[in-house]
């Protein structure tokens, strides 16, 4: 079972990022528009005009942030947002969700509708100074995970409870149609966000099911760790050794809500992550 390793209640607690040189988690709260960052000990938030979701790390104190409009770069120290590139500016339905650098120095970010309006959302690439889109009509945006050997990525459209894998080329970007990794609907199971450690096993958050888990290179089920929050949502691996396993919930939409539900966790996972993926502007 998970222990609690930040008792803030998140609505809606996403993208948790363990940065590989502060040696510190940043996360989430997209509903609240906030981002958190904690060393285990001290704990520091930062407000935002519109919702924020996913990061990935530029430098010590340096993050690239997807929010509702945009990519903007951030800095812990001052507090500056520095504009990048629009992500959907043009759309005043959808916001950000799951996103994760890949092993080029890119950085994968998708979409959705605000009041998850089916179809409405899309899965980015940010690389080289460029927004690609790869995919479309996502309802839901999920999973985006990498890899360690460079030869797939991983996502999900939650609602559909399919964990897809696309075949990358020599750049990272889809070199054919993605295929069927795990399928979830026989279990009823909700894919959430999800990580990729340095064996290949996929972990990944079940939303509503109270655990993340992992899956095996060839998709086979693993095993699954506990989580003291209904609403799982997405795991990273930290710590000194990469072997800790963050996890962030969301207290959105229950009723009662628990007294856990959107706190973020920490728990061993037996296994080594890949250090998070910096991201090259």
């Amino acid at each position: 079972m998970a222990q609690i390793f930040s008792s803030t209640i998140c609505t809606l607690g996403e993208g948790p990022l363990w940065h590989p040189e502060e040696q510190v988690l940043y996360w989430f709260d997209i509903l609240g528009k906030r981002l958190y960052r904690s060393d285990g000990t001290t704990e520091q938030s930062w407000d935002f005009d519109e919702h924020v979701s996913a990061a990935g790390w530029v430098d010590t104190g340096v993050l690239l942030i997807a929010s509702e409009t945009s990519l903007s770069v951030f800095n812990t120290r001052t507090g500056e947002s520095t504009f990048v590139h629009p992500l959907e500016s043009d759309n005043p339905l959808t916001r950000s969700n799951d996103g994760r650098a890949d092993p080029w120095g890119g950085f994968w970010i998708g979409t959705m509708g605000k009041n998850a309006e089916p179809g409405a959302g899309a899965i980015y690439r940010y690389y080289d100074g460029t927004l690609t889109r790869l995919f479309d009509k996502i309802t839901v945006s999920n999973a985006i995970s990498f890899a360690p050997d460079r030869r797939h990525a991983f996502y999900t459209d939650t609602r559909k409870r399919k964990i897809l894998r696309v075949a990358l080329d020599e750049d990272g970007f889809p070199d054919d149609k993605p295929d069927l990794f795990v399928d979830l609907n026989a279990e009823g199971l909700n894919p959430d966000g999800a990580v990729v450690d340095a064996d290949g096993n996929l972990w990944v958050a079940q939303w509503g099911a109270s655990r993340v888990a992992c899956y095996g290179p060839d998709g086979a089920f693993l095993r699954a760790i506990d989580v003291p929050g209904v609403q799982a949502s997405c795991p990273a691996f930290g710590g000194p050794d990469l072997s800790t396993l963050y996890i962030t919930t969301a207290a959105e939409g229950l009723d009662p809500v628990g007294e856990n539900d959107g706190m973020t966790f920490t728990a061993p996972s037996g296994a080594t992550g890949q250090k998070e993926h910096q991201v090259i502007l």
